[in-house]
């Protein structure tokens, strides 16, 4: 008799167990935030003081817009594959947008046209690609940077000289096209400049400074250099402080770090033509969240670029720019 009568008063504390359960998971459910978009910022490298600039500027857009971000990229800016199935990646995690630098013009192709079709928009920046399927290209007018670093360093020159080209490698847009302002500029403007070897440091500071050196041995009269970007231009700088040949070769670069900011006031590097990777990030980013939100953004952002000198250094406008 005791068992039956003990029976429903169980019960129901299960009873009243259960449902007190489902109401306070009923409620943490309610309470839950909505997620935020996802959007995958991938560069061309994560090691070089450019691409932590790139990322300081998308994650404080993110913050803005109330977005999250999915940071990665090869730890070689040469490595197409690798980037290609960090694409990959991103796309079989279903994110919400992607913002891409291509390692390579052709390569990234199919894997971007690829996120087009799974609905993901794709805006691109610092370097071109091959394909119209994109948001956004945001970028410097990486042309007109090595038409500077040209009239900068035939000024320099006096109009006459040696000089060489240690580029990145052929492939990347951003930087084939400085290259190939520079000498467009030379040869068509100063025939008195002769550009006697260009070689391709690979995105590596140690093989740009292997290559420099090859070309120093091999031109011991070279006037100049011209380095396309940050790994290059720390490979010559080093090269010519190896073999102290400061304020005797001329040496205009691309980018900007700390060393080389130093190397820049010490007199070893000439100039410095500076992007804006901070504003690439942050534009890049909004440009995806205008698009999530129903807008149409530029298909075209023109981020800037800038002449840096000794004598212009510590000017309000550069000083603004290196932070």
């Amino acid at each position: 008799m005791h068992h039956f009568r003990f029976k429903p008063i169980f019960l129901a504390v299960v009873c009243l167990l259960g449902a007190t359960f489902w109401f306070a998971s009923c409620n943490r459910s309610a309470n839950k935030a909505p997620q935020k978009p996802l959007i995958a910022v991938i560069p061309k490298g994560v090691t070089n003081f450019f691409w932590q600039s790139v990322h300081a500027g998308a994650e404080a857009a993110a913050k803005e817009t109330n977005v999250e971000i999915f940071w990665k990229g090869p730890a070689d800016e040469t490595n197409y594959s690798s980037q290609i199935n960090t694409v990959e990646d991103a796309i079989t995690r279903g994110v919400s947008g992607i913002l891409l630098a291509p390692s390579h013009r052709e390569a990234l192709v199919p894997i971007v046209e690829r996120a087009r079709q799974a609905g993901i928009p794709v805006a691109i920046f610092d370097s071109g690609i091959g394909t119209e399927n994109y948001v956004s290209y945001v970028a410097t007018d990486n042309l007109n940077g090595g038409v500077m670093a040209a009239e900068r360093l035939a000024a320099a020159l006096g109009g006459k000289g040696k000089v060489a080209v240690l580029g990145l490698k052929a492939g990347s847009v951003s930087t084939d096209e400085r290259e190939r302002g520079f000498q467009d500029t030379i040869k068509q403007k100063y025939p008195g400049i002769e550009i006697v070897a260009y070689q391709f440091g690979e995105a590596n500071a140690t093989k740009s400074l292997d290559r420099a050196i090859d070309i120093l041995t091999a031109t011991p009269d070279l006037h100049g250099f011209f380095a396309s970007n940050e790994p290059s231009t720390i490979g010559a700088a080093q090269a010519i402080k190896q073999r102290g040949l400061q304020g005797k070769i001329r040496l205009v670069g691309f980018d900007s770090s700390p060393n080389l900011i130093a190397d820049l006031e010490a007199g070893t590097i000439d100039s410095l033509i500076i992007q804006n990777p901070y504003r690439m990030g942050y534009d890049g980013l909004k440009t995806l969240v205008d698009k999530l939100n129903g807008k149409e953004p530029p298909r075209r952002i023109d981020t800037g670029v800038k002449l840096v000198t000794k004598e212009n250094l510590n000017t309000p406008e550069i000083q603004q720019l290196l932070k």
